[in-house]
């Protein structure tokens, strides 16, 4: 695929990885990337890789995001927490599929960004906090799914108090750079590793149950 790609030619890419929930191939479809990525790479937005957005983050390749949300099996009621809003791609995706989202951003300007792109595509059932994602959104709490969007060598503890019993989080197990997504299932003892996604390469989550700095 080249650039100046159609939102087609990216769903019919994605379902080329094995992604088989076709909700989560029309969320794709029904979202436009080129919308929640910087001007400069709008050429490049319906390409299946992932694209610079500052502060040394990328937006997470396009397939990847659909196979962790494809993880979570949403299916329209769910109260999700994001762990990594970035400019807003897989959260509108998120909104598509659930009922409301709970996204965290570290950084400001990204999180204004991503804002004012959900609030473009009308988008309003989605609330994007700045904060340290690593310590969750206990006020919001208790969630049905959590999607985190950078590596830790484990689940951070708030995470998974503020996960509902029955609920599902997936995120990259690691230490940055070489990881496994990994979905978990929240019982009555805790996380239970239900299956690896997939290998990947994420940044690391910062905060204070994550990484220092």
């Amino acid at each position: 695929m080249t650039a100046g790609a159609s939102p087609e030619d990216l769903v019919q890419t994605v379902r080329a990885t094995g992604i088989r929930d076709e909700r989560v191939l029309e969320a794709i479809r029904a979202t436009p990337r080129a919308e929640f990525v910087p001007a400069e790479h709008a050429t490049a937005a319906y390409i299946d890789i992932p694209i610079e957005i500052g502060h040394g983050q990328v937006t997470t390749q396009p397939s990847l995001t659909a196979r962790m949300i494809e993880g979570l099996g949403l299916r329209g009621k769910e109260h999700v927490l994001e762990i990594g809003t970035g400019l807003g791609f897989q959260t509108a995706l998120l909104a598509y599929l659930a009922a409301d989202v709970v996204s965290v951003e570290r950084w400001p300007d990204l999180a204004r960004q991503a804002r004012q792109n959900l609030a473009r595509q009308a988008i309003h059932n989605v609330k994007v906090i700045t904060g340290d994602g690593s310590g969750g959104v206990p006020e919001h709490a208790p969630y049905d799914a959590i999607i985190v969007s950078a590596a830790f060598p484990q689940v951070p503890e708030p995470l998974t108090r503020q996960l509902r019993l029955g609920g599902r989080l997936v995120q990259p197990i690691g230490p940055g750079g070489q990881e496994d997504v990994v979905l978990f299932h929240r019982t009555p003892a805790g996380l239970k590793h239900q299956k690896i996604l997939t290998p990947a390469s994420f940044v690391r989550l910062h905060g204070r149950f994550g990484f220092p700095g």
